[in-house]
């Protein structure tokens, strides 16, 4: 690990994938700075309405919430183009000329007239996907880029504010303004940002494509000077500034964040470290919300039940086509796109239909009529957190008649298989480290989805009195704004 002179004070940003945070280091201690009235960590999401402007953080989903649930949501036909043809007005006299008319050429019927803003959570998830160039919004082309500049830059205004406040007491802001941060030199032009060992994506250069992307954003965000930093050797850079006396050698980082599972391992030399191997898999709390809405909801709203319908000479019945729903219902950002007659059309005959299972459609019909996507999502992700401390929890939904109780049993049964890729991922790291589990002193357990049960049960396990959680939501960014202090490189 390579360091170079240190700074007067370290600027660690650590932008997740739900989550993000801010940190200080002065070189003797950290502070985080404060994100939302709430505290330090801001939710990741940006927020555009129809006339551009973009809120960021709890301010956007509430905006986002406020403007979408429970609104009906209806398609109107989008004019594409347009085309002349042939008008005949004549009835059979030939008195008058054929004429040529203009008409409107419609497409799909894409156009959410009622949308007042689009939300996007999860972006950072994207930046590897050379696939995914621009993002559209009211028509308007979005790059990437531009989709999470607005959140790293609240970020670095909150920094200016903050330091300036300590310069000048008298001039203190929550939350600072963009114009009120021209007006002055930005004091936060630097840092240690963090990155996953591995983004999302395909391709030998998908990890450069979304460095460039970070970096770029970072640069419009006013953070020109910048050093990127892997987030789990980050996290164990700040365990050790706190623990500067843990015992051991070897010391195996497993950071679980909503949308990575990283690792690392690094080596201990009295105060000095270097870094042995790192390993990243594309799994996060995201992939496990998304198992639990299919295992728990698919069931209740329709997914497995019959579709009859009258056909030219008989009565036609197949399996009521749920496939079509399901990525639209996983991605509850996009999830409105569901108000189209292609997929609104069979669910209302199976409602007309009747039966003892008309009920599952009719949840089907108020999730999608009433936009209620994002809603759900944030009940699977309060109830999966339940689970957590208890050994029980119920899923309660009212607004589309949902409530199932579920066990910490059969909950851990349910993503045995994305256990086994957090297991799977352990040995992988070994042994890029040419070590093996008895050798390690030291386990760091980090990063929200590391507070499943299940996990801290699977690393104890495997490391039987060496695990110890480290900070779930703050450490990437206490260790980066350290990393930034001493001119850590990796």
């Amino acid at each position: 690990m390579n360091s170079a002179s240190g700074r007067k004070t370290g600027i660690g940003i650590d932008f997740g994938t739900t989550n993000s945070a801010v940190a200080l280091y002065d070189g003797e201690k950290v502070t985080l700075i404060k994100l939302e009235a709430s505290g330090p960590i801001m939710p990741s999401a940006t927020y555009i309405d129809r006339a551009l402007q973009t809120r960021t953080g709890q301010a956007a989903i509430d905006a986002y919430v406020e403007s979408n649930t429970g609104r009906t949501v209806e398609f109107s036909a989008e004019v594409i183009g347009e085309e002349n043809v042939f008008s005949d007005d004549n009835d059979g006299g030939g008195q008058r000329p054929i004429e040529t008319v203009t008409r409107k050429v419609y497409g799909q019927s894409f156009n959410d007239a009622g949308l007042q803003g689009r939300l996007f959570r999860g972006t950072k998830r994207l930046l590897g996907k050379q696939e995914l160039k621009r993002l559209m919004v009211f028509d308007h082309p979005f790059r990437l880029v531009a989709l999470i500049t607005p959140i790293l830059l609240r970020m670095r205004l909150s920094v200016d504010a903050f330091l300036a406040s300590e310069s000048e007491p008298a001039r203190q802001s929550d939350l600072p303004s963009q114009t009120d941060s021209c007006q002055r030199k930005s004091r936060a032009s630097h840092g240690s940002l963090g990155h996953p060992v591995n983004f999302e994506g395909k391709g030998l250069h998908h990890n450069k494509l979304a460095l460039e992307r970070l970096s770029e954003a970072y640069r419009h965000a006013g953070i020109i000077e910048q050093r990127f930093y892997p987030e789990p050797i980050a996290a164990a850079v700040s365990y050790l500034d706190v623990n500067p006396m843990a015992q051991g050698e070897l010391m195996l980082t497993v950071d679980f964040g909503g949308g990575t599972l990283d690792f690392c391992i690094l080596r201990r030399n009295r105060s000095h470290f270097e870094v042995v191997a790192t390993h990243g898999i594309g799994l996060g709390g995201d992939h496990i919300d998304q198992r639990l809405f299919q295992e728990l909801l698919f069931p209740l709203l329709g997914k497995g039940e019959r579709w009859r319908r009258r056909g030219i000479d008989r009565e036609i019945e197949t399996q009521f086509p749920f496939e079509d729903y399901e990525e639209l219902l996983l991605n509850w950002a996009v999830s409105y796109m569901l108000n189209q007659n292609k997929y609104t059309t069979a669910v209302m005959d199976c409602i007309e239909q009747g039966g003892p299972n008309v009920h599952k459609f009719r949840r089907l019909r108020e999730l999608i009529k009433q936009n209620y996507g994002y809603l759900v999502f944030q009940a699977i992700k309060d109830f999966k957190a339940r689970l957590s401390y208890a050994e029980e929890a119920v899923l309660d939904i009212p607004e589309i008649d949902v409530e199932v109780r579920l066990t910490r049993q059969q909950f851990e049964s349910m993503i045995e298989d994305l256990l086994q890729q957090v297991a799977t991922g352990v040995d992988d790291t070994l042994e890029k480290a040419g070590v093996t589990t008895g050798e390690i002193d030291l386990v760091l357990r980090t990063g929200g989805s590391s507070l499943i049960p299940a996990v801290r049960k699977l690393l104890e396990q495997r490391f039987t009195d060496k695990v110890v959680e480290h900070d779930p939501f703050t450490s990437v960014a206490a260790g980066l704004a350290i990393a930034d202090y001493h001119g850590y490189s990796d």
